[in-house]
């Protein structure tokens, strides 16, 4: 009986300790995104600011096709490294998971 009351509460315990390596798993690839995030922040703030300063100083000069052309290929580039970020992300938990 103690035997068997013993091993229970060593596999609960197992259980718990893998629940726990799990969420550690999960908050270092959660680090990691809002690291990825961050960057892509950064790289975003000084795309706008360098097209910012290039349109002050061309205000009489602006050419809209060009600006639609960069903002279009931005957003396919945002979209592609969403896309990268999530094959990145299934990837991890199917290597947590096998």
């Amino acid at each position: 009986q103690n035997e068997k009351e013993l091993q229970d509460v060593v596999k609960q315990q197992e259980e718990k300790l893998f629940q726990l390596i799990d969420k550690s798993g999960e908050v270092t690839r959660l680090k990691a995104e809002v690291s990825q995030l961050k960057r892509s922040l950064q790289h975003a703030e000084t795309e706008a600011r360098v097209l910012w300063e290039e349109m002050r100083g061309k205000e009489h000069q602006v050419d809209t096709g060009y600006i639609q052309e960069r903002v279009m290929l931005r957003r396919e580039v945002d979209k592609l490294r969403l896309l990268l970020l999530e094959k990145k992300d299934e990837n991890l938990q199917l290597t947590d998971k096998y």
